[in-house]
């Protein structure tokens, strides 16, 4: 019995931390800007408060209680704009009986595939003056290929199935069949790719703006935070170190659990075989 309950609770820590890991940046991006904090400007690279005060004078914990809704919002922002877009795409391009049409909305995508990521974002975030909408938008568009491809993989066995074609003549709607039965067959490879998939879209914003490409050098923004004060590292770490903690400790859990749940989804696809 011990040794049941120890194995048990050794099962459950790899995803209790991993989900600390993800829920602690992501409650303070949420709630961190409405604490309320009686902060003022001090001296730079100071010792006074929590954290001490960054280059500007500014208190660091009050930005980093502010500066992850930028960090992780323009991220995750992006990765649902992908979905809702090449999602779409993958769905029609795997449902439809004229291939034509399918070469149409694939062939396309393949001309972003061997553009650089991040050279794509920087050139848009320049061109539209560092605005979080263009950053958002970029990262989004830098996903939208792959992620169609994968949708369209994933589909085709279901979209060209029976169960489609009896579904048809019963006359279901198109949305009906293919976010119906065909979205349930493509949401185990999707829920296996959105780990990897936010933690490079966090990756390629907070690349943005650690390059001071993206947001405002004296924005909040986490990225920017370790950018502007890195210089200062040695005489106030914390201006550095707890913005840097905060991004590696999400994408570092959202790594954890995708890892988990494609072990998870291999095991239920070896169960079924």
């Amino acid at each position: 019995m011990r040794r049941r309950s120890r194995s048990g609770v050794m099962a459950r820590l790899p995803l209790a931390v991993s989900a600390a890991l993800v829920l602690v940046p992501l409650v303070v991006a949420v709630l961190g800007p409405l604490v309320p904090l009686d902060s003022r400007p001090g001296m730079p690279y100071d010792s006074q408060g929590a954290l001490g005060t960054d280059g500007l004078g500014r208190d660091v914990l009050q930005l980093l209680l502010t500066g992850g809704r930028t960090a992780l919002g323009m991220a995750l922002g992006a990765v649902l704009i992908a979905y809702l877009v090449g999602g779409l795409i993958g769905l029609i391009a795997a449902s439809t009986r004229h291939r034509w049409l399918d070469e149409a909305l694939i062939r396309p995508l393949d001309v972003l595939l061997p553009l650089p990521s991040l050279l794509v974002i920087s050139v848009v975030a320049v061109s539209r003056q560092a605005s979080a909408v263009a950053i958002t938008l970029a990262v989004a568009m830098v996903n939208v290929p792959t992620v169609a491809r994968l949708v369209r993989a994933a589909a085709l066995d279901a979209a060209s199935g029976p169960v489609v074609e009896a579904l048809r003549m019963q006359r279901e709607s198109w949305f009906g069949i293919h976010l119906g039965y065909v979205g349930r067959a493509v949401l185990g490879p999707v829920a296996a790719d959105i780990g990897t998939r936010i933690t490079l879209a966090v990756f390629l914003v907070a690349s943005v703006n650690f390059l001071g490409l993206g947001l405002s050098p004296t924005a909040p923004d986490w990225a920017v935070s370790v950018s502007r004060n890195r210089e200062g590292l040695l005489l106030q770490p914390w201006a550095v170190v707890a913005p840097a903690l905060m991004l590696v400790s999400f994408t570092l859990g959202f790594n954890l659990l995708a890892d988990r749940l494609v072990h998870r989804s291999r095991r239920l696809v070896e169960a079924t075989r």
